[in-house]
């Protein structure tokens, strides 16, 4: 280590003295690697324990020059959260916020305010009491995520009602293109003036929880229900890129250091219902589609596609996800994770013992736990090759209820007494859980795939797509010439949303590159947007508009450099 460097690790671990500044590459491996992709080296991973000591390792990061990478939960699925290679021009600093995880409700509980590593977990847990919800659940491809790290990323969600995740009320530190370090306090809560006075406020909770007056900013996207009725639209209800939604830290993919943010909470119904639906004709889902967006007064709750590659994938791949959430509930999981993390460290250690150890271990402890799945969607994966959810909720049970019945229910002219191939069935409540927690872990599927199958795959390549409103053939848009590419073509999504989520894992020997630019090209014939709800990362291009909304957020490209397949040098300079 240089005396430069030497001085920096110094200046760090002054400045976070109750904090953690981890140097090792062992560590750092977990902040460094992204969950499906991505990874490279970092000079420091530091874990701030206060908002004071997350500004005082800004402020030396921006002295000696250092890329900076804000991370919670590191749940990222396009690389997004962690480095991308290691042609940078700066060294990269990790801060990671996981202990920044403080939520304080406002308003009665009608907003929330959420500190930079506050998960989703945490949230549900604080509001379930006072009979609210929050913009998303669980996570509905990434366990785990974070409130703040879903605002930054305009993440989707899988509630229709809610739309992607969004506020015009943040608190965030910003670098000028003189490279002057600022905090900017648009929470529309009085905290001071100094950035010191401002978090040792917000830290010592100094501020009156119950605000009288409206805020001038609003905290949740409150045009999406009517945007996603509008089914004959020829663009997409939602998508990263959209201009209406890139305010400040919501979709800022980390070019600003958002120290917290204030997002509303929602109603919780008082009844639930879950309808699982089967069909062989796509276009009878479609037609569902249409039905309850312009017919319903009010919307389901949810609406989850899953073909049945991925009812499959998540049923072999991800049944020990499935069983820790069931028993032990999803608040566990940030702690599994910790373990698993630490027990691939040390067998990594151990040149005999295979990479990835924990979830092959994992893998083969599953397959000996009894069948985890309801008879009926056993029964409906072998009939089926299309599944759809419906959660719906209070008064939309019953109007969900008659349209399935008048759709799909009994029909006096078949042989079969049912109307031709779809049918649906009312779950009962342990059927409803254990079909949403099998449509919510699914997202692991294609990664325990590769692990388990580490010989004859070639990668993974996850899309991530906004479909237009009037799109039909959602079901058949890529060739078979690209799918015999594929080893495991998982495809499932937010279907009212028409946003789709491909999960390949690619056969060993097929050029990715070649075969992904192709997708996109197909994608792009059929005016769809990508990535949808994840984020650019670094596996997607920034359009211009999301790429000039970066640049503004950061002129010298010091937070998050090279996302969007954006340059990685200082002030953005060509490589």
């Amino acid at each position: 280590m240089t005396n430069s460097s030497q001085l920096f690790i110094e200046a760090l671990r002054s400045a976070t003295p109750r904090g953690r500044v981890l140097t090792s590459p062992q560590a750092t491996l977990r902040y460094r690697s992204g969950i499906k992709v991505g990874g490279g080296d970092a000079c420091a991973v530091v874990q701030p324990a206060s908002l004071l000591e997350f500004w005082q390792a800004l402020k030396v990061c921006t002295e000696f020059n250092k890329i900076v990478i804000c991370q919670a939960a590191n749940t990222g699925l396009t690389g997004g959260s962690t480095p991308d290679g290691n042609d940078y021009d700066r060294d990269v600093v990790i801060i990671s916020n996981i202990k920044l995880d403080k939520l304080t409700l406002l308003n009665g509980g009608a907003q929330v305010l959420a500190w930079a590593g506050s998960s989703l977990y945490r949230l549900e847990d604080i509001l379930r009491p006072i009979g609210r919800g929050p913009h998303s659940v669980i996570g509905s491809s990434c366990i785990g995520a974070s409130v703040v790290g879903g605002i930054c990323n305009n993440s989707g969600g899988n509630l229709v009602n809610r739309g992607p995740a969004y506020t015009e009320l943040s608190l965030f530190a910003q670098l000028d293109s003189e490279g002057e370090l600022s905090l900017v306090n648009h929470l529309n809560i009085n905290l001071g003036d100094s950035p010191e006075d401002i978090l040792t406020n917000l830290q010592d909770g100094n501020f009156e929880a119950n605000q009288t007056d409206p805020s001038p900013g609003v905290a949740s996207d409150n045009e999406y229900q009517r945007r996603v009725r509008e089914i004959d639209k020829s663009t997409p209800a939602r998508f990263n890129a959209d201009k209406r939604r890139l305010h400040e830290s919501s979709g800022c993919a980390g070019k600003l250091a958002v120290f917290a943010v204030i997002v509303d909470t929602f109603n919780k119904p008082t009844t639930e219902k879950v309808f699982y639906i089967g069909t062989n004709k796509p276009s009878q889902l479609s037609h569902l589609r249409k039905r309850i967006l312009t017919e319903f007064d009010e919307l389901p709750e949810m609406g989850e596609y899953m073909h049945r590659s991925y009812f499959d994938g998540a049923d072999k791949y991800c049944k020990d996800s499935f069983l820790f959430i069931k028993y032990l509930g999803s608040a566990f999981l940030p702690k599994l994770f910790a373990i698993k993390s630490w027990v691939d460290g040390t067998m990594n250690k151990l040149s005999f013992i295979p990479k990835s150890f924990s979830d092959r271990t994992l893998q083969r402890l599953a397959r000996i736990w009894p069948d985890h799945l309801p008879k009926r969607m056993r029964e409906y994966r072998n009939r089926y090759e299309h599944h759809l959810m419906i959660v719906a909720n209070d008064e939309v049970i019953e109007s969900t209820r008659a349209l399935l019945s008048e759709e799909l229910g009994a029909d006096e002219t078949s042989e079969s007494g049912k109307k031709d191939n779809g049918d649906y069935f009312e779950c009962t409540d342990s059927e409803g859980l254990a079909a949403q927690i099998h449509r919510f872990v699914a997202g692991g599927a294609s990664g325990r795939y590769a692990i388990m199958h580490d010989e004859e795959c070639g990668g993974l390549m996850p899309f991530d797509i906004a479909l237009p409103r009037n799109c039909d053939d959602w079901h058949c848009l890529l060739p078979p010439d690209v799918l015999d590419q594929l080893a495991a073509p998982y495809s499932l999504g937010h279907f009212f949303c028409q946003v789709i989520h491909w999960d390949f894992v690619v056969k060993e020997g097929v050029e990715i590159e070649p075969l992904k630019a192709r997708i996109l090209a197909i994608l792009d014939e059929h005016g769809a947007k990508y990535p949808a709800e994840h984020n650019v990362g670094h596996l997607y291009e920034a359009e211009p508009d999301l790429a000039n909304f970066y640049q503004s957020l950061d002129p010298t490209n010091s937070f998050n450099s090279g996302v969007g397949k954006m340059s990685k040098l200082k002030n953005y300079k060509a490589a």
